[in-house]
């Protein structure tokens, strides 16, 4: 999550940037971006994933391709709303069986020492967003030593990555259980104030829903990504957990969910 990309539709927090965008946002839709220039915005990590966003993975470029395809190169976005969720001819969400039993692990060969710190952190993120919609996270420490992109056990794995492009990156509930990981950079356990780990993992696990980055609806915010959205409130949230600091956002503290977080996520999971 943190690190924030400055391009379209990647989960991840890439918040080491420089501010970007006008005074204010406007809730209006850029032009729609060649596969060329999608292409070129996307990178791939130490893993071999695709990584647009800043931190939202696909297995390879042709399912890179697909998301452009049924993304980008169809306008789709609605002009309203503060939290947005993933569209895609319906909502990207966790059926209302699953939403319940968003198992994972955390794993314990590639944290070593920095372990207790990632269980801590995710246990205050997964909790606040617990407190405010209808949904469970379940540590299954079980799989902790076998905690990789294969382990069926869970329906994600969390694991450190050396890779330090972003601070964290995430997924999207249509995800394959390959792709279905939390990815935490060693980066993240150095200085990163006024974030902490918990607040970056707040903002991965909103993307692990099914949300959108808040930054998406506005070309003003300078980090327009794509049109693939549905608004969830009627108000555009520059404060939003899910909006980029630097792409014209106004929260200067650590990543919290804001009472149209709350409205926008209870909407989605009621």
């Amino acid at each position: 999550m943190l690190k924030f990309r400055t391009f379209a539709l990647m989960a991840g927090v890439a918040l080491l940037g420089t501010a970007c965008g006008g005074p204010e946002a406007s809730e209006t839709q850029a032009p729609v971006m060649s596969w060329e220039e999608f292409q070129a915005n996307a990178f791939q990590d130490a893993e071999g994933k695709w990584i647009i966003d800043g931190d939202l993975a696909f297995d390879s470029k042709e399912e890179l391709r697909g998301f452009y395809d049924n993304n980008i190169a169809e306008e789709k976005g609605t002009t309203q709303g503060g939290l947005a969720v993933y569209y895609i001819g319906g909502d990207i969400k966790w059926s209302s069986t699953q939403k319940g039993n968003l198992t994972y692990c955390i794993s314990t060969s590639s944290f070593g020492t920095r372990k207790t710190a990632v269980v801590n952190a995710m246990n205050s993120a997964t909790a606040a967003w617990e407190a405010t919609a209808s949904v469970n996270f379940v540590y299954s420490s079980t799989y902790d030593s076998n905690c990789t992109a294969s382990q069926t056990g869970v329906l994600f794995d969390v694991r450190q990555t050396t890779d330090t492009s972003y601070l964290a990156r995430a997924f999207f509930p249509n995800s394959s259980r390959s792709g279905r990981n939390i990815l935490i950079s060693t980066s993240a356990f150095g200085s990163i104030s006024p974030w902490t780990l918990t607040g970056v993992l707040r903002h991965e696990l909103g993307h692990t829903l099914g949300f959108r980055h808040e930054h998406t609806r506005s070309t003003a915010s300078g980090c327009y990504e794509d049109s693939q959205w549905r608004a969830l409130t009627s108000t555009y949230d520059r404060s939003s957990v899910m909006h980029y600091p630097q792409c014209n956002g106004t929260q200067t503290g650590d990543l919290v969910l804001t009472s149209l977080d709350k409205s926008g996520a209870r909407s989605l999971y009621p």
